[in-house]
């Protein structure tokens, strides 16, 4: 003969079971949600801030664009070429004035 409460006692088991399996399968959903809405929100941060990053690189290139290049202009004043300055640097060999046995 059964002995008495199994069927009691199995029904509670089968019960808790369910429930464990239950709270196991939502958290798991829960957790592939988060991690889910991580990666969304941390591309498009990361896009953001790429596209933040080209954007002044273009801004910052059209502000500061080069200066244009002076056109030659025709001037009626003759523009004079430099002369070479004239060497102040000393002779390579001197030339003695006294020799050392006078």
């Amino acid at each position: 003969m059964p002995a008495r409460g199994s069927r009691d006692a199995r029904l509670r088991t089968e019960a808790e079971r369910t429930r464990l399996h239950a709270a196991r399968a939502a958290w798991r959903s829960r957790t592939i949600r988060r991690r889910r809405r991580d990666t969304v929100v941390a591309t498009v941060a990361g896009s953001l801030i790429v596209v933040g990053a080209i954007a002044s690189q273009v801004v910052h290139a059209q502000v500061t664009a080069p200066e244009p290049t002076p056109a030659p202009t025709s001037t009626s004043a003759p523009v004079e070429t430099p002369s070479p300055a004239p060497s102040t640097s000393p002779p390579l060999s001197p030339t003695p004035t006294q020799s050392p046995g006078e």
